[in-house]
């Protein structure tokens, strides 16, 4: 009688065993089909916008994804090397400027691009004015463009958007070889200005921006127009400059209008990330963008909306993103639809 129930007890145990495995197997199985998408997104300085952009999209692609993205930002070093590390696969997302996306899908001269095409990338939505910001001290004696000949001024991290701005504008005005071009990142030039270790500085970025609100809170400052003359010149040979102003009490100091330029911030993706995900990348961002408006309390921020989607777009489409804009009745010119 013990045997019989010694057997019994152990092919018991072994039927459990059995169902365990199985039931296992299949709650695996079923966690691998519905796995998250990782989307790594790419920003900028700590002391731009694109890093508290990207942050607060990354929370809400988390939030309202019903679990099919698993999105992360990092800090990036601006447009130019975004898209290159999208393209060796350190990201699949991330933020860059329209003109620079430009210059990288077509591999271009401009920007270092030439015979190295950035083809990975596909555009999701176009997102805010950059505005070109030149920033000095108020006591500095530079005034105009011009004033900057002889001057030692900073032109952004090497290779990055800043830096052909701000190259552009300055051979616009004719003293692009009369400076003295300092390389260096957005969180650098507050000290760097105090300190007179350089006399000027270009931001390009989402108004109003970290680093420039953090100097004039600290010292006075001013900050140089891009006018006509010269807007009219880059327009000429560069297409993705718009004329704008920086209204009135951007910046503590700064009390008047200041006329200037700017170019187009874009959300790009990896032409290989599945178009349900970026679909619903695009879906998330425009349905919860007052949400994420909230969340970056930046006036350029603002401008972010399904109306202006397409304003500046720059390189083609991802198939996920198209087809969201279709469903909202959106017109998409040719030259921008999705491409194999």
């Amino acid at each position: 009688m013990s045997r019989r129930r010694g057997a019994s007890t152990t092919t018991i145990i072994a039927v459990l065993v059995v169902i365990i495995i199985i039931i296992g197997a299949a709650y695996y199985l079923m966690q691998g089909q519905g796995q998250a998408t990782k989307v790594t997104i790419l920003t900028g300085s700590t002391a731009g916008t694109y890093y508290p952009v990207g942050t607060a999209y990354a929370e809400l692609l988390n939030k309202y994804s019903d679990g099919k993205i698993d999105a992360r930002a990092l800090e990036g070093r601006a447009s130019v090397a975004n898209i290159k590390d999208i393209c060796s696969g350190v990201a699949n997302a991330g933020l860059a400027q329209n003109d620079i996306s430009y210059y990288a899908y077509h591999g271009t001269t401009i920007a270092d691009f030439e015979g190295n095409a950035q083809t990975c990338i596909r555009a999701a939505a176009v997102l805010y004015p950059e505005t070109i910001q030149i920033v000095t001290l108020a006591d500095s004696g530079i005034n105009s463009i011009q004033d900057l000949a002889g001057k030692k001024v900073a032109v952004g991290a090497e290779g990055s958007g800043t830096y052909w701005n701000a190259r552009q504008i300055l051979e616009a005005a004719g003293v692009w070889d009369q400076i003295i071009p300092e390389y260096k990142k957005f969180s650098e030039i507050v000290d760097d200005l105090k300190l007179g270790n350089i006399d000027a500085a270009f931001l390009t970025a989402g108004i109003p921006t970290s680093a420039v609100e953090q100097l004039a809170a600290e010292v006075n400052i001013k900050i140089i127009p891009v006018p006509t003359d010269i807007y009219q010149a880059l327009k000429q040979k560069y297409p993705f400059y718009a004329q704008v102003v920086i209204p009135a009490g951007t910046y503590k100091g700064v009390n008047e209008d200041v006329q200037t330029v700017a170019v187009m911030s874009m959300l790009l993706v990896h032409k290989d990330v599945p178009d349900d995900v970026v679909y619903t990348m695009v879906k998330i961002l425009f349905e919860h963008a007052d949400e994420l408006k909230q969340k970056v309390q930046k006036q350029s921020v603002q401008y972010i909306s399904l109306d202006h989607a397409l304003d500046g777009l720059s390189i083609p489409l991802h198939p996920g993103a198209y087809k969201y804009y279709q469903e909202k009745g959106l017109s998409v010119p040719d030259e921008f639809k999705p491409t194999g």
